[in-house]
């Protein structure tokens, strides 16, 4: 069993570094917050972010990045987007060349409009082949054994090909893809959508108008994902619309839970601060505007989606304004 490394002490990251250690891999799970490392290894569990999952024998949390990388043959990040960059700049000097790294991470850098798999390629100066794991995943779900089927996303064959074998078990099942870009945009924005589908519940409009936001949603998404290089079939599977219907329906989506609070009228200062975990979608919401705008793509949910977030609209009205847009026809051409 090859040893493993994973960066991030959140829900995510436990859950993965559990399913890691269950399968027989010894597994660091690193958390930036020291505090944190050492109440996990005292409880032998993570209380914060994933209660009443219990640790494997081989999982061993640490505060420290040296220790965590030392030997490891399997990386995984999954830290916020935001983090990244930083994170992984202190990493790149630790890592044996030729480490695969699977990238765990949904989002899109507002600084410099770069997907997450970019960033580590970047960061680690091309060094290591890079796996991005997507697709509709609840952290808890994972971490209970649940039935759970997932993307996993690279240029190196070879690379995805190792993820599958040391991710797979009964409960997880991963399917293997070349686009890389419809795999990352997928998951980045359906957060977004995620955001405007709680604003819709949580003004009680019904399934009739989830139904629409989520099909349309996905329209908007594969349009921008189509521009930047993706195949539009990888917007259809689990990447795409699986992870869409899980975040706009789940009551475990953090970015659903953000749109509902907007939609009771609580200012997203507030929202965020009583959160314990990052809605990715908040972040993604500026970035996806600023790609669209260089792409020439037009994104009328995530163009009301920040107008929200802003508080230059309220929910209500950034709805009404979705639907008195000009019509226009379905299936889009091209």
């Amino acid at each position: 069993m090859k040893q493993a490394a994973v960066l991030g002490g959140g829900s995510w990251g436990t859950a993965l570094a559990v399913h890691l250690g269950e399968l027989g891999h010894p597994v660091r799970l690193w958390a930036r917050d020291a505090a944190l490392a050492r109440e996990m290894h005292a409880r032998r569990a993570n209380a914060v972010y994933l209660p009443d999952v219990s640790f494997p024998d081989h999982l061993q949390p640490t505060g420290s990045l040296d220790e965590a990388l030392a030997g490891a043959e399997l990386v995984v990040v999954a830290i916020p987007t935001h983090g990244v960059a930083d994170v992984m700049r202190a990493a790149a000097p630790m890592l044996l060349r030729g480490t695969t790294v699977v990238s765990a991470t949904k989002g899109i850098d507002v600084g410099s409009l770069m997907r997450v798999s970019e960033l580590l390629d970047r960061e680690l100066q091309h060094a290591c082949p890079i796996v991005v794991l997507s697709g509709p995943s609840f952290a808890v779900e994972l971490a209970r054994h649940l039935p759970t089927a997932v993307c996993v996303a690279s240029h190196d064959s070879v690379a995805v090909e190792r993820v599958q074998a040391e991710f797979r078990s009964h409960y997880l099942r991963l399917y293997a893809t070349d686009d890389v870009v419809g795999v990352e945009v997928g998951g980045a924005l359906k957060n977004v959508i995620a955001i405007a589908a709680g604003v819709v519940e949580g003004l009680g409009l019904g399934h009739n108008a989830l139904a629409a936001l989520i099909t349309r949603g996905l329209a908007e998404i594969g349009r921008l994902a189509t521009a930047l290089g993706a195949r539009r079939e990888t917007l259809a599977g689990l990447a795409g619309l699986g992870d869409l219907v899980l975040t706009c329906t789940g009551t475990h989506s953090r970015n659903r839970h953000v749109g509902m609070e907007l939609a009771r009228g609580r200012p997203l200062p507030a929202i965020i601060g009583g959160m314990k975990m990052v809605a990715e979608g908040v972040r993604t919401t500026e970035a996806a505007l600023a790609l669209g705008e260089r792409a020439g793509i037009e994104l009328p949910i995530t163009t009301q989606m920040a107008h929200v977030l802003s508080g230059r609209l309220s929910a209500r009205d950034a709805l009404g304004e979705l639907m008195v847009r000009p019509q226009r026809a379905e299936p889009e051409p091209g």
